[in-house]
């Protein structure tokens, strides 16, 4: 075929995101362009092709069976242009190791650890990319990630690292000290509030308490690492994750309340495109995170259960 009559790059990129997400919106926001844009783009496309490759209903959009078709392909092509690329860039930055996790865990879990792997392996440039945004592999340069969620990540190479609970905890001197000695007390305590989940609620019901509702004044915590801030800073009691928390508990910034634990349906994940997987760099960050991951849990695993209250 001639390459010519391919249709534009920008026009693929743009199909293979609406196509992702079912969705002209967030194929905007993704590309940071407007929905009007996309909307032209593939409407354009479908002119090119001649066929429809969406079913427009409303304001929402489904692809046709043809426009799923194409959708896999283009999909498999970018993939292999991506990777193609990345290869040509690897020569340019084979020194340079870029690892994306959510700001709080990169904080709070591996940066008071990674030490050990900078004396380990002086060779490599390590870049940690602190957000809470997804990566897309394909559009990104970066080369592993830590995800907290379900594990269901396709077309990467994905391995399970952490189980995650969350349980209560506060500065040793939050009221005076004088700490909740029961859960029904401190469900009458101030407490400190999440934007996205509903884990107050899940570590009550553990604790035996029904209907305890979520906290619904004060300050909006959108990151893990600004909550924890909060409590050791004695502006109340959080619900807190496990891995976030324990280099605190053991500085003696924070105690834990009580031996209850609300179980968490994520868990962190080490995931990576599957051709950078035996990368030597990539091959060294995983043995020395896998490592910490053990002795991390060998810590709790030893340390004594808290008592019933502080």
């Amino acid at each position: 075929m001639d390459l010519r009559q391919l249709p534009a790059l920008n026009a693929l990129k743009t199909f293979e995101a609406a196509a992702r997400h079912e969705s002209f919106s967030r194929a905007a926001d993704e590309l940071f362009v407007t929905h009007g844009a996309v909307s032209h783009q593939i409407r354009a496309l479908e002119d090119e092709l001649g066929t429809p490759l969406f079913l427009r209903e409303g304001k929402r959009v489904r692809l046709t069976d043809t426009g799923c078709r194409y959708a896999k392909d283009v999909r498999a092509a970018l993939m292999t242009l991506a990777d193609a690329t990345r290869e040509v860039r690897e020569g340019q930055r084979a020194r340079r190791l870029v690892v994306s996790s959510m700001s709080s865990f990169s904080a709070r879990w591996i940066t008071p650890r990674i030490g050990r792997f900078i004396e380990r392996h002086p060779e490599i440039d390590l870049e940690l990319l602190s957000t809470n945004a997804l990566t897309d592999f394909t559009r990104d340069d970066v080369d592993v990630g830590i995800r907290f969620g379900p594990g269901r990540y396709p077309d990467l190479h994905v391995e399970p690292l952490l189980d995650e609970i969350a349980f209560p905890v506060c500065a040793p001197t939050f009221a005076g000290g004088a700490l909740p000695k029961t859960p029904a007390e401190l469900a009458a305590s101030p407490r400190l509030l999440r934007s996205d989940d509903q884990m107050w609620r899940t570590w009550f019901e553990a604790a035996g308490l029904s209907g305890v509702p979520e906290p619904r004044r004060g300050v909006l915590y959108q990151d893990s690492s600004n909550l924890l801030q909060a409590a050791i800073d004695g502006q109340g009691i959080a619900l807190i994750r496990r891995s976030i928390a324990t280099h605190e508990l053991a500085a003696g910034h924070l105690v834990r309340l009580f031996e209850i634990d609300a179980p968490n349906a994520s868990s962190y994940w080490f995931v990576c495109p599957p051709p950078l997987f035996a990368s030597a760099r990539v091959q060294a960050f995983r043995t020395w995170l896998l490592e910490e991951v053990e002795r991390f849990r060998a810590q709790f695993t030893a340390r004594p259960s808290p008592s019933d209250a502080r």
